[in-house]
């Protein structure tokens, strides 16, 4: 009996993927091995966590910092879902690897908690088309493709842009999703990259590719999966900074970061 064709392995075969695929994993290799994330990472993966809710916020149109007086409810949301996942929470990641649309719903309700109605947290809208492109992303990621992790992580997190499943905080629980993936395969473990920093800075071209992705044609496709893997240097190069602000080596924001602690 022969196996089912992986899905997805087209698109670790489009041009420049596996290059930046490569790139991606040296890049975030080199920041788990920086001397301050060998013993300090869950201080370092904190701060990550941090970042990437704030950014990941500010895409969704929310706020990038907690106010005294009213409180953004989108911002409190990502910072929800950051502590969920901070530091590649083993719990979430078990989730993630038996029962991937229990994840999702879980990542919805904390993002959309303060958004949407109590019926409606972690429940996808009432769409044939939807539940089903659900359950066939469910069945890729357990089991049903061997695709590079980059690869993998952008194609959870353009497919969940695109379906938009539960019509709230839909963009914060996609970017949460590709966190999610790249920890439970071990490409970024501890959580300690922040690709969503580049996503905001690059926001409208974030969208442009996401659209691209939504497309389906080869061009899109690669766009969105080149992009993803450029979030993913990127995050390793914030993540490095933050390490090196740790330990007195520099500050803890990158030169370009958009972020300020």
């Amino acid at each position: 009996m022969t196996s089912a064709p992986d899905p997805l392995a087209p698109l670790a075969r489009l041009p420049g993927v596996a290059e930046a695929c490569a790139e991606a994993g040296d890049a975030l290799g080199r920041a788990h091995r920086h001397r301050a994330n060998l013993r300090g990472w869950p201080a370092n993966a904190a701060e990550a966590a941090l970042r990437a809710a704030r950014a990941s916020s500010v895409l969704d149109g929310g706020a990038l910092n907690l106010s005294d007086g009213d409180p953004d409810a989108i911002l409190a949301g990502a910072l929800r879902v950051s502590e969920a996942l901070e530091g590649g929470a083993t719990s979430l990641v078990g989730v993630w690897q038996r029962a991937p649309l229990q994840a999702i719903a879980k990542l919805h309700a904390l993002a959309a908690a303060d958004i949407a109605d109590d019926e409606g947290l972690g429940r996808p809208r009432a769409d044939t088309d939807i539940g089903r492109r659900l359950e066939l992303l469910a069945d890729v990621v357990t089991g049903g493709t061997s695709v590079p992790a980059p690869v993998l992580a952008a194609v959870v997190h353009g497919e969940l842009l695109t379906l938009a499943p539960f019509g709230t905080a839909d963009g914060v629980v996609a970017r949460a999703v590709s966190r999610l993936v790249t920890m439970a395969s071990g490409l970024d473990p501890h959580g300690l990259g922040v690709p969503e920093v580049y996503w905001m800075r690059e926001s409208g071209d974030y969208r442009a590719a996401a659209r691209g992705f939504s497309s389906g044609t080869a061009d899109g496709l690669t766009a969105w999966i080149l992009m993803s893997c450029r979030a993913l240097r990127a995050g390793a190069r914030e993540a490095l900074a933050i390490a090196q602000g740790s330990v007195g080596e520099g500050p803890q924001q990158s030169k370009a970061g958009d972020v300020p602690n």
